[in-house]
C-alpha cells in the first residue's frame, strides 16, 4: 500500500502540498487538464524550481485575475465541483475539504456554512490547492496520508477581516485534536487552506512511520527564510508489515516414557495457565528411543507456573529455556451473525491493505455440532459475514466523519 508522509519541519500551505505533489511526480500538464474539467477560469498555474537554504524543490504560484473573480459562496463552489467532470473520489474528498472550512468560517462569522464567502483574493488559489490537492493524491495513488507535529507561529497577519493574531482563528479551529508545537518563528506556517487539506486527508500524526521509501519530493513555500528553510517535504513509500514485537520464553523438554494419554491434559494445563502455544513435536531420543518434544511460549512472568506444571504433571526431569522474540499481527475480535448463530472472528491487519480473518475454531465446531452441517461451511460464512461487516463499517465511518466536518 501506498502512503504518503508529510514532514512539516516549516509549516504547510496549499501551494506547499501542491509543490511537493509534483516535485514527487505530478505531471502538470495532467494536473490542469484535471482541474480545466472545472467551471473556474481567471487563474494560471506557474511552476518553477527555487532553492531555500541548500534544498531545491518545487514552487508553485497560482496567479489570479482579481477582477475576474466574483464572491463564490460555499454552495456556489460545491455546485462548481459537483458539476466537473473529475473523478467522483477527487470530488468526495474535495467537498470533505471545503466543507470543514466553510463551518469553521461559518462559526467564527455567526453564518451558516452555506451562506460563507470566500471573498479574500486568494479565493480561487485556494480552491484549486484543495482540489489540486486531491487530484495528486489520486494520480499519485496514495492511499494513505500520515504527518508530523505541525509548527505553529507567532505575530499578527492581515486578511479581509482585518488584522489577526497567529495561527489565525481558523486555522487553530482547524487544528483541533492534531498535535502542533511553537515554532518561534515570526511568521504565519501553517495556512488555513493547508490545515483544512491536511488535517482532512491525514489519519496520523507522529515520526516517520514503518515503510520503505521511494521517492521524496520537497514543496517550497513564499518565505526566503533558511531557519528552517520554508519547504514541505513528502516521503512516499510502501507500508511495511507493522508487527507487534514481543519479547517471550520458549520452554521444551524431551520425553519418552510418559503414557500418551496424559499429554492432552498437560496440554490443556499449559494453555489454561496462561502459555501462548504449545506444541508435541515427534522426537528420536537417545538409544534410539522414539519420543515426544513439548514445547511452550509463554511470557515471562508465568515462567515459574509453567516449570510447576511440566514438573508435577510430566515424567520429566529437566527442561531448557531461552528467549525468543516473537512478531505478531496486531488483531481484534469481532463478533458476526451467521445464520449459525453469532460466532466471534479474529480479524488482523497484514498492512498491505487486507486483512486476515481468523473465525474461533471451538465456536464454529460447536455450531457445526448443533445445526449439523460440515465445518467448512461454518468457517465460509463466518469469513464472509466478517468482510462484508468491516466493509459496512468502513463506509459508515466515511459518511459520519463527512458529516461531522
Amino acid at each position: 500500500m501506498r502512503i504518503a508522509y508529510f514532514d512539516c519541519f516549516s509549516g504547510i500551505s496549499g501551494d506547499m502540498i501542491l509543490g511537493a505533489f509534483i516535485d514527487l511526480g505530478l505531471d502538470l500538464d495532467t494536473l490542469t487538464h484535471h482541474l480545466s474539467k472545472m467551471k473556474l477560469s481567471g487563474y494560471e498555474i506557474a511552476v518553477s524550481r527555487e532553492k531555500r537554504g541548500s534544498i531545491t524543490g518545487t514552487r508553485l504560484n497560482i496567479q489570479v485575475e482579481e477582477d475576474k473573480q466574483p464572491h463564490r459562496s460555499m454552495a456556489e463552489i460545491r455546485q462548481i465541483i459537483g458539476e466537473s467532470k473529475l473523478p467522483d473520489q477527487i470530488k468526495e474528498t474535495t467537498l470533505t475539504i471545503l466543507e470543514r472550512l466553510a463551518r469553521v468560517e461559518g462559526n467564527l462569522h455567526q453564518q451558516s456554512p452555506e451562506d460563507v464567502h470566500f471573498h479574500e483574493i486568494g479565493a480561487v488559489d485556494s480552491i484549486v490547492d484543495m482540489v489540486g490537492a486531491c487530484i495528486g493524491l489520486h494520480l499519485l495513488d496514495i492511499k494513505k496520508v500520515l504527518a508530523s507535529p505541525l509548527p505553529l507561529g507567532r505575530g499578527f497577519v492581515q486578511c479581509q477581516h482585518g488584522m489577526l493574531p497567529l495561527p489565525a482563528p481558523a486555522t487553530l479551529a482547524l487544528l483541533e485534536d492534531t498535535p502542533v508545537y511553537d515554532s518561534g518563528q515570526q511568521r504565519e506556517m501553517v495556512t488555513p487552506t493547508g490545515a483544512a487539506i491536511l488535517t482532512t486527508i491525514c489519519s496520523e500524526y507522529g515520526g516517520f512511520p514503518t515503510m520503505s521509501i521511494t521517492k521524496v519530493g520537497y514543496g517550497v513555500g513564499r518565505h526566503p527564510e533558511d531557519h528552517p528553510p520554508n519547504l514541505l517535504r513528502v516521503v512516499l513509500g510502501q507500508k511495511t508489515i507493522e508487527a507487534v514485537k514481543e519479547k517471550l520464553l520458549m520452554v521444551e523438554t524431551s520425553i519418552d516414557d510418559m503414557n500418551p494419554e496424559l499429554y492432552g491434559h498437560v496440554m490443556e494445563q499449559l494453555l489454561n495457565a496462561g502459555g501462548l502455544d504449545v506444541n508435541l513435536l515427534p522426537a528420536q531420543m537417545k538409544k534410539n528411543r522414539p519420543g515426544q518434544l513439548l514445547r511452550v511460549l509463554l511470557p515471562e512472568g508465568l515462567r515459574e507456573t509453567v516449570l510447576q506444571i511440566l514438573f508435577s504433571e510430566t515424567t520429566t526431569l529437566g527442561v531448557r529455556i531461552q528467549e525468543v522474540e516473537r512478531y505478531s499481527l496486531p488483531r481484534h475480535t469481532i463478533r458476526v451473525q451467521t445464520t449459525f448463530g453469532n460466532l466471534p472472528v479474529k480479524v488482523a491487519d497484514n498492512s498491505q491493505g487486507n486483512y486476515v480473518f481468523a473465525p474461533e475454531y471451538d465456536a464454529c465446531q460447536r455450531a457445526a455440532g448443533k445445526h449439523q452441517v460440515p465445518l467448512r461451511q461454518v468457517y465460509e460464512e463466518a469469513i464472509f459475514k466478517a468482510k462484508e461487516g468491516l466493509s459496512k463499517e468502513k463506509k459508515t465511518k466515511s459518511k459520519g466523519s463527512r458529516k461531522k466536518s
